[in-house]
Order: C-alpha cells, then sequence, then structure tokens
C-alpha cells in the first residue's frame, strides 16, 4: 500500500498487507491488484525466492573450492541481483497478467453467450417499462413484431405516489393492446414497480418478467437507436429495449457494445482488442448457432450472420422492403452484391418460415436438399412430414 492512501483506497482494504504466491493468484484478484496500482493506491512487488534461485545457479556455474571459484560465485550472486533477477520480475508480470485477461475474457464471453443464449418468450404482445422514481414510470405498447404501438408515462412512485391512476392506466393498456406479458427493467425503483404491477388485477393472463436494463441506456442513446426512432427521446427508446429483450434476447443484445452489456468484471483491464475480438466471435457465433428470420431480422442482427457485412445486410433489407418477404433462400441470389460465395456461407443460417420450401426454415444447407429430399423419398413422405415427424426422423 502506497503510505497516506488508507482512506482513498478503502476499497482496497483487503489488499494493503496482501501477500500469496502467484500461481495461486486468481485471475479476478490480480487485476483487482493491479488496478489499484494503477489508481496509486497500492504498490504490487513480485518477487522469486532469491536464496532457493542462488543457490541453484550456484550449484550449475561454481564447479571448485578455491579463489577462482569464490569469484564466479560473487558473480553470479551480483548478476542475479543487479540483472536475472529484474528481469525475471517483468518476465512473470507480464506473463500473470496475459494469463488473468485470458481467464478474464473467457469468464466474459461465456457470460454473454448465456445471456445471448437466454429463451426468448417468442412473438407476443409485450408492455416494456422503464422504472422510475421522480420521473415516473415510461411505458411501451408493443406487438408481436416489437413495432412501437404506444408510448406514455405514469407516476406510481414516490414522490408521486400516483398509484391509482397509474393502475388504471396500465389495465387500460393491457386491455387495449391485448398485452401477454410485462417487462420490468431492473434498475431504479424495479422492485416497487413490480410489486405494484403484480398487484393489478387484469380481465386475462398476464405474465410478469423483470429483465435486465444493462446497456440499455448505451442502445438507447446510439445511433442504432436514434435510425429505429428518430421521432422519440432516449427514455422511450430504452423501454422499448426493455421490452424487444424479452421477446428476442439476441436480436436486440446485438445491437448494443457487448462491453456495455455487464456481465463480466474488469472489463477495461484486460487487454482491449483481444476482449473486443472474443467478444465479437462470441455475438457472431450465437447468432449462427440461432440462425435468423431473414424476413424480420434488423440490418444489425443481419450483419452477424456469416458472409454478410453491414452493406449486404442493408441490400437484404432494402430488397425486403421493396419486393415484400423473401419466399425462397434461392430469391437471395436477386439481392444487389449477393454473390454465389456470400450466398454459400449465409444461406444455412438464414430462416424463411412458411416460405415454398419447408427446408428453408431449418438448418439444411441449400447444396444438401437433395439428399433430404431423397431421404424423404425413400421414407415415402413429403419433406414436411420428415422434418417434423420424430419417429420418421429416428428412421
Amino acid at each position: 500500500m502506497v503510505k497516506g492512501k488508507e482512506e482513498e483506497g478503502a476499497k482496497y482494504r483487503d489488499y494493503f498487507d496482501f501477500s500469496e504466491p502467484l500461481n495461486r493468484c486468481s485471475s479476478h484478484r490480480l487485476l483487482a491488484l493491479r488496478r489499484g496500482e494503477a489508481e496509486g493506491i497500492l504498490r504490487i512487488t513480485i518477487f522469486p525466492d532469491s536464496e532457493y534461485c542462488v543457490e541453484k545457479l550456484k550449484h550449475r556455474f561454481v564447479k571448485g573450492r578455491n579463489e577462482a571459484s569464490q569469484q564466479v560465485g560473487d558473480a553470479v550472486e551480483d548478476s542475479f541481483k543487479r540483472l536475472l533477477k529484474p528481469s525475471i520480475e517483468t518476465e512473470y508480470a507480464n506473463l500473470s497478467k496475459t494469463k488473468a485477461d485470458e481467464e478474464a475474457i473467457r469468464v466474459f464471453a461465456e457470460n454473454l453467450r448465456q445471456l445471448l443464449l437466454a429463451p426468448p418468450l417468442g412473438q407476443k404482445r409485450v408492455l416494456g417499462i422503464d422504472p422510475g422514481y421522480r420521473t415516473g414510470c415510461k411505458l411501451v405498447c408493443l406487438d408481436a413484431q416489437g413495432n412501437l404501438l404506444h408510448n406514455e408515462t405514469i407516476y406510481p412512485n414516490p414522490p408521486q405516489n400516483e398509484k391509482g391512476k397509474a393502475a388504471a392506466k396500465v389495465s387500460h393498456l393491457v386491455a387495449t393492446y391485448a398485452i401477454d406479458a410485462i417487462a420490468i427493467g431492473n434498475g431504479t425503483a424495479n422492485c416497487e414497480t413490480e410489486q405494484f404491477i403484480t398487484n393489478i388485477r387484469y380481465d386475462c393472463k398476464v405474465q410478469v418478467f423483470v429483465v435486465s436494463e444493462n446497456g440499455a441506456s448505451i442502445y438507447s442513446a446510439s445511433k442504432i437507436a436514434r435510425e429505429e426512432f428518430p421521432e422519440y427521446d432516449v427514455t422511450v427508446r430504452g423501454a422499448i429495449s426493455i421490452g424487444r429483450r424479452l421477446m428476442d434476447p439476441l436480436a436486440e443484445l446485438v445491437k448494443i457494445d457487448p462491453k456495455s452489456i455487464g456481465v463480466g468484471q474488469y472489463q477495461h483491464d484486460v487487454d482491449q482488442s483481444s476482449l473486443k475480438k472474443s467478444l465479437d466471435q462470441t455475438v457472431e457465433s450465437c447468432v449462427n448457432l440461432v440462425g435468423v428470420n431473414v424476413n424480420t431480422a434488423s440490418k444489425h442482427l443481419l450483419t452477424y450472420i456469416s458472409g454478410l457485412g453491414p452493406t449486404l445486410a442493408q441490400n437484404i433489407v432494402n430488397y425486403r422492403a421493396e419486393h415484400g418477404p423473401f419466399k425462397s433462400r434461392r430469391e437471395l441470389m436477386k439481392v444487389p452484391r449477393m454473390g454465389e460465395k456470400a450466398f454459400e456461407q449465409s444461406a444455412g443460417f438464414l430462416r424463411i418460415p412458411n416460405g415454398n420450401n419447408p427446408l428453408d426454415n431449418s438448418a439444411v444447407h441449400p447444396e444438401s436438399y437433395k439428399i433430404v429430399e431423397q431421404m424423404a423419398k425413400d421414407l415415402g413422405c413429403s419433406v414436411e412430414e420428415l422434418i417434423t415427424n420424430k419417429e420418421l426422423k429416428r428412421s
């Protein structure tokens, strides 16, 4: 600990007199120590066992017991003290930092994967709520495709405490827009808001969920949000993001920088290029594992599909807007700049529900359609029956 920093560095109190073998020091502890050092609170020293190291070096280089051997022994001690020891300390400091970074990034990526692959509620009508006190709770009503139908603000919490008026409004919105589920952000006033919402009597069954709102404020002020909802302010965009996260976490969270989602520790202390590479690969892997509905996916979601980039993703959205929903995967070849190679890489990850070919809504690549068709023919059934019938698939 740096003398005189006791009060300023109170959060590092556990490390003021800390000592531990380097190979036993966990990654999160090492990163905490290094952050304390960077803030000028802690002073870290990594040192080898000098006595043991000198003994080993002498055993290797000192071969006799005469005066010349004594000089060699003195040289060994001096070289270790002035040259080897500082070099060892620097090398192991760098190696331990690299190892700690790798472990922290691995944990971050795994947490992100679990969040992205969380089960979606699906295409349901959702009431999204961004809770608050003084500024009220922002409400948004979304249709089954996530489009905004209505937005307003209620004040059920202190200081206004307009519970009766707010309850009547929520009940009216649920009935008017046939709401299936309510998503409440887990930020400020979420407990009070959840209790308020669950105490309301509805005319139909309505599920209530608390949704992580980490990164929602980042999204609401982003270029992506301004493009999607240019006429609404950041509070409305944030509530929309909360509602959409319940419907489809993956589709919504890909719009946010993974570092802003809040599923890792010390993300600002690890190597930033390695962190970005790992998180981008995780997002891309998740998107391609699940696949996307090419007729509803946003440009930002399509960008993560293998073989597609920002330009081609935008071209798909533009073509869809001009010509209507895609009826088959092969129709993607009509999209400007969609070449054979890009189609080959992306087609297997793009789904077309209710298309001309049931295989277009599966993970089967168009190159393998003939194989599946032959399998169905051999079993005396249609391709659609083969896809949906578990007994046939076991045959």
